[in-house]
C-alpha cells in the first residue's frame, strides 16, 4: 500500500453532493463499531467484577481503553491521510483490518478465565475498535461538503444509537426471552453475556464490510505529484516529526472544543464504568457479584443503556434541525446540561423502572456529543489533514478518561465509602460544566 503526503488528498472542490442512500452506505459500518463499544461499555465492568475485581479497582482496569485510543487514533489518522490504493482507497483498509481484529477480540473477551486475561483483551478490543473508528470520522470530512457534514455525522449517530440499542439489550434478551442463564459459578462469565459477545463479533465484521464494499473514495488529484511527494516524505523519522508538528498547529476552534470534550468525557467514562455497581447497590441492594440480584441489576443496566442509545438514534436527525435554528454550539450546550441533570438525578431514584427516565436526557447528550463537536470541528480543519486532526482530537476524549481512571477509584473508596452512585453524581456535574463551556466555542461555518 502506497503512502502519500496529506497535501495530495482529494480537494474540497471535488466533493459532490451525495444522496441519502450513499450517506447511509458510508455510515453503516458504525452500526457494527457501536455494537462492539456498547457490549464493552455495558459488560466489561461486570466481567471484571465476576473475575474478582473490587469496585475501586475497576477504573484502573478500564484505563486500557483510553490509553489505546490515545496511542492508536492519531497514528491511524496520520497514516490513513497518507494512504492510497486504487481499489481500497484511503480509509477503507483501516475499516476492514480493524473489523477483523475487533471481531476476534469480541469472541475471546467473554471466555477470559482470570482478571489479567480480561484486562489484556480489553486493550486488544479497544485498539481494534479504534483502528476502524478513527477513519470513519475523517471519511465524512473527505466525502461531504460543509452543507452535508452535519447530516453525515447525524447518520453516524443514528447507526451508533441503533447498534448500541440492540447490543445493550442482548444479555437481557437472552435471559428473559430465550431463558439462557445470567448466573454462573464464581469466576465464570454467564452464558447470556458470552452469546451477546459472539453476536457482536459477527455484526461488527458484517456491518463494516458493508461500508467497505459499497463505497468508493476519491483518488489524489495529480498522481504524478502524488508519487513525487510520496518519495520525498518517505521515512519513519519524517513521519514522527510531522505528527509532533501537527500538535502545535491545531486550529483555535479545536482547542475550544477540547475543553468541552474534557468535561463531557469525564462524565461519560464515570457512567460507563460505575453504572453497573451503582445501580446494583443503590436500586437492587446488592454488591455480591454471584447473587441473582446483582446479575439482574447488570442486565437492567443493559436496558438502561439501550434507552439512552435509542434516544440518541431517534434524535440524531432532529438535532441538525434544531441546530439550524439555534446554532450548533447552543444546541450542544442545552443537550449536555439536560444529560448532566439526568446523571445527578440517579442518586435519588430507587425504582428500576424510573431509572429509565434519566437515560432519556443522557441519550440526548450522547446524540449531541457524537454529532455537534465533529460537525463544528470538520469546518475548521484543513481538508488535507482531516484524518490526523480527527485523531488528535481524540486526545481530548481519552485524557479525561485516563484522569477518571486514576482518581475515581480513590474518591469512591475514601470520600464516598464505596458507594458508586456518587461517581455518577460527579459525572453529572462535569457534564453540566461541559455544556456551559460551549459559549467559548467559535463555529467557523456559522
Amino acid at each position: 500500500m502506497a503512502l502519500v503526503t496529506t497535501e495530495t488528498v482529494a480537494s474540497p472542490k471535488r466533493r459532490q453532493k451525495l444522496s441519502l442512500f450513499e450517506i447511509f452506505n458510508m455510515s453503516f459500518g458504525f452500526l457494527g463499531i457501536q455494537f462492539g463499544f456498547a457490549l464493552q461499555n455495558a459488560n466489561v465492568s461486570r466481567i471484571f467484577q465476576t473475575l474478582g475485581a473490587k469496585v475501586d479497582d475497576i477504573p484502573i482496569l478500564w484505563i486500557a481503553a483510553p490509553i489505546t485510543g490515545l496511542l492508536v487514533q492519531p497514528v491511524v489518522g496520520y497514516i490513513s491521510d497518507r494512504t492510497w490504493h486504487p481499489y481500497w482507497g484511503r480509509r477503507r483498509p483501516f475499516f476492514f483490518i480493524g473489523s477483523i481484529l475487533a471481531s476476534i477480540a469480541l469472541f475471546l473477551m467473554p471466555n477470559a478465565t482470570v482478571l489479567w486475561m480480561a484486562a489484556i483483551l480489553l486493550w486488544a478490543l479497544d485498539a481494534s475498535i479504534n483502528i476502524s473508528m478513527e477513519p470513519f470520522r475523517a471519511y465524512v470530512g473527505d466525502k461531504l461538503g460543509s452543507n452535508q457534514r452535519t447530516t453525515g455525522f447525524a447518520m453516524q449517530t443514528f447507526f451508533i444509537g441503533v447498534g448500541a440499542v440492540v447490543a445493550s439489550l442482548l444479555p437481557y434478551f437472552f435471559t428473559n426471552v430465550l431463558h439462557i442463564s445470567n448466573t454462573a459459578p464464581e469466576g465464570v462469565i454467564p452464558d447470556s453475556v458470552k452469546y451477546s459477545f459472539y453476536i457482536g463479533g459477527i455484526v461488527f465484521f458484517a456491518a463494516v464490510a458493508w461500508t467497505v464494499f459499497s463505497t468508493k473514495e476519491l483518488p489524489p488529484d495529480n498522481i504524478e505529484e502524488w508519487k513525487k511527494e510520496m518519495r520525498e516524505s518517505n521515512g519513519l523519522f519524517k513521519g514522527f516529526t510531522e505528527i509532533l508538528k501537527g500538535f502545535t498547529t491545531m486550529p483555535p476552534t479545536m482547542l475550544q472544543l477540547a475543553i468541552v470534550q474534557f468535561f463531557t468525557w469525564l462524565a461519560l467514562f464515570s457512567m460507563w464504568i460505575y453504572t453497573t455497581s451503582a445501580v446494583a447497590q443503590n436500586a437492587f441492594n446488592s454488591t455480591d457479584t454471584t447473587s441473582k440480584a446483582y446479575q439482574d441489576a447488570a442486565d437492567w443496566v443493559g436496558v438502561m443503556f439501550m434507552v439512552y442509545n435509542g434516544v440518541s438514534a431517534i434524535t440524531a436527525f432532529l438535532l441538525p434541525i434544531i441546530a439550524e435554528k439555534t446554532g450548533r454550539k447552543y444546541t450542544h450546550m442545552i443537550c449536555l446540561i439536560i444529560g448532566g441533570i439526568g446523571l445527578v438525578s440517579m442518586l435519588y431514584i430507587k425504582d428500576k423502572n424510573l431509572l429509565l427516565l434519566p437515560m432519556v436526557g443522557i441519550g440526548l447528550a450522547w446524540s449531541s456529543t457524537l454529532t455537534m463537536p465533529y460537525a463544528i470541528l470538520a469546518g475548521a480543519l484543513p481538508a488535507t489533514k482531516m484524518g490526523f486532526y480527527m485523531g488528535v482530537f481524540n486526545f481530548f476524549i481519552v485524557i479525561p478518561q485516563i484522569l477518571a481512571a486514576a482518581i475515581l477509584g480513590f474518591f469512591v473508596r475514601i470520600l464516598f465509602n464505596n458507594e458508586s452512585i456518587y461517581a455518577l453524581v460527579v459525572g453529572g456535574v462535569a457534564m453540566i460544566i461541559a455544556g456551559l463551556l460551549n459559549v467559548l466555542v467559535k463555529d467557523k461555518d456559522e
